[in-house]
């Protein structure tokens, strides 16, 4: 088995359709020794190759992330700076990315499918998510809908997954799926 380093102080990794694997970073991982993980987010090859950083393509400098998902080849990062949070749709076969403000703060989970998004805010232990529905109006992310979702356990940071239009939750010992 091989194996190989990410970085240090992963805030979040989501895999897409071609194997890449995307890792958004923590301030230790940005301001860390990793050269790699100084741009707070990165796409890594199976094999360790450093792929893709987002190096003056975005509005302002990362200082951490906090959801990922899938959608077709694409995929999207939520993150955080000193001047808020963002949304940013990265094409991995061109490395263009598209970035907009996040309707919502702090964010744990979000799953994409064309103009449509659902969104969770960050919860602990709990059985129910605020969930978030969103529309891209013109060049912005507007929030549609909220509702609370009644989940069949206790939910904890990170156990968001979005892939393809659907936001999968982990909720105690059983996973349910929400549609954008």
């Amino acid at each position: 088995m091989s194996q190989f380093c990410v970085g240090d102080d992963i805030d979040y990794v989501i895999t897409d359709r071609d194997g890449g694997i995307w890792a958004s970073y923590g301030d230790e991982g940005i301001y860390g020794d990793h050269p790699e993980t100084s741009a707070g987010l990165a796409r890594w090859s199976t094999d360790g190759t450093h792929t893709w950083s987002p190096r003056g393509r975005l509005p302002v400098w990362p200082l951490g992330g906090s959801a990922g998902a899938t959608e077709g080849a694409a995929v999207w990062l939520a993150w955080y700076s000193h001047k808020g949070a963002f949304l940013s749709r990265v094409d991995p076969a061109t490395g263009d990315v598209t970035s907009y403000r996040n309707p919502l703060k702090d964010t744990d989970g979000i799953a994409v499918r064309g103009t449509r998004m659902v969104l969770t805010q960050r919860f602990h232990n709990r059985p129910t998510v605020e969930l978030n529905r969103a529309e891209l109006i013109g060049d912005a992310w507007v929030i549609t809908a909220q509702e609370k979702l009644r989940l069949p356990g206790p939910v904890v940071m990170r156990c968001a997954q979005g892939r393809d239009g659907f936001l999968w939750l982990r909720a105690g010992d059983s996973w349910v799926q929400v549609e954008a």
